[in-house]
């Protein structure tokens, strides 16, 4: 009976680990871009436009879980929309210390409360390289993933 029991809480302990091992990919997968320079009309100049990989294209429209920093933006509305990190707000791209692939516009189906902690978050994937007004990256239906302590 206690083996079965040590093999319960191993099996459990593992499947925990590999969700927050998952969670920490979604990130890193989401840095497998490039950039390309294309002359944009509305401003006049070049910009740098995403070329997203094989791997990222692939998570689009897909349900993910991600790990990461609410980061509190002026202009978006509360608790519901947001910008998500995968940095704490000093080092996040808007403080200069990460790139554009780091951070995402989050929609949640009912508010998150602001916490400086990392949470989890669960919603689909949608890949922006056309609307330089917003972010290359949108998580929609969002919804917090309650975890484990």
């Amino acid at each position: 009976m206690r083996n079965f029991l040590i093999a319960i809480v191993t099996l459990l302990l593992s499947s925990a680990a590999l969700q927050v091992q998952a969670q920490g990919k979604t990130w890193k997968t989401l840095s497998k871009i490039t950039f390309k320079k294309e002359y944009n009309e509305m401003m006049g100049f070049k910009v740098d436009v995403p070329v997203f990989s094989e791997d990222v294209l692939a998570m689009e429209g897909k349900t993910v879980d991600v790990r990461g920093y609410i980061i509190p933006v002026e202009g978006y509305k509360g608790h519901k929309e947001f910008i998500f990190s995968a940095y704490p707000y000093n080092m996040c791209f808007f403080c200069g210390g990460a790139g554009p692939e780091t951070v995402m516009e989050v929609f949640a189906n009912e508010p998150i409360e602001y916490t400086a902690e990392p949470i989890t978050i669960r919603g689909k994937l949608e890949l922006n390289a056309d609307d330089i007004n917003r972010l290359i990256y949108a998580l929609t239906d969002v919804v917090k993933v309650e975890e484990d302590r």
